[in-house]
């Protein structure tokens, strides 16, 4: 595949921050932000290697608080629980929005056969989330909107 076509030709970040849509041509693909929560690419989430991944639970109320776009190649999200690395480059970008169906599936299977909720604790709820930016350096159109 060419590397251009991994490229979105736009990114939109809905304005309750709940998901974002990457657009590919006239293909659009909404991406939860609980979705892209759970299958950041930073070493906390997938770990060091094969089979060191951490199963990511209580994130059903997850919001991206802040979007960042890194050079070419990448965006930083900072999500409202204070979760800020990893990058999303492009191809993993575009593996998330292709692939949602069946990451999505897998996801809330691994959940299921570990007895875990999607529901944060309240433990999670009390925890104080990492500061941030409000919309990012390229800053939100009036609808709410990210603007990369």
């Amino acid at each position: 595949m060419n590397e251009n076509n991994l490229i979105p030709t736009e990114i939109r970040l809905s304005k309750d921050r709940a998901s974002l849509t990457l657009r590919y041509d006239a293909d659009e693909k909404p991406l939860s932000a609980e979705f892209l929560r759970v299958y950041s690419p930073s070493a906390e989430v997938r770990g060091h290697g094969v089979g060191q991944e951490v199963l990511q639970t209580g994130k059903a109320s997850v919001t991206v608080a802040d979007l960042e776009p890194v050079g070419n190649y990448a965006l930083k999200i900072t999500f409202s629980d204070g979760h800020n690395s990893g990058l999303y480059d492009w191809a993993y970008l575009h593996k998330l929005a292709h692939g949602y169906d069946a990451l999505w599936a897998d996801y809330l299977r691994r959940m299921e056969l570990a007895g875990a909720s999607r529901i944060p604790s309240p433990d999670d709820l009390n925890a104080e989330p990492k500061s941030g930016h409000t919309c990012g350096s390229g800053g939100c159109d009036s609808n709410g909107t990210k603007v990369v």
